[in-house]
């Protein structure tokens, strides 16, 4: 298992800006590309943004793009998630999880804690 912690999360008001961490363990992390996903009250877990193990490759949801910014620093095992122009529709808990390069499969079942992002109007 390949095991991340997210923070960085926090309340702020719609069209306010905020940056996401998934830290890892610096033994393993560079070998995986990372998602960052969120689940919103009611509602099924959803990708919104991915970065290979390199940073070469990227992928943002319709609804991230053009606001957010994935990012990566394999010498500290960060990958970053910069949100700007945030919308009260971004409140979620935000999650990120190692992924196969090869087919951008989950690497493990296992899910960390989170990190909850509020937006308000």
């Amino acid at each position: 298992q390949v095991q991340l912690v997210e923070s960085g999360g926090g309340t702020v008001q719609a069209g306010g800006s905020l940056r996401l961490s998934c830290l890892g363990d610096k033994r393993t992390f560079a070998s995986y590309g990372v998602g960052w996903f969120r689940q919103a009250p009611g509602k099924e877990r959803e990708l919104v943004a991915r970065i290979s193990w390199a940073g070469g490759r990227e992928f943002y949801a319709e609804s991230a793009q053009g606001r957010f910014v994935i990012s990566r620093d394999n010498s500290v095992a960060t990958v970053y998630l910069q949100m700007n122009s945030l919308r009260p529709e971004d409140t979620a808990v935000y999650y990120c999880h190692a992924l196969y390069d090869e087919d951008w499969s989950l690497a493990g079942d296992s899910w960390g804690q989170g990190t909850q992002v509020t937006v308000f109007s």
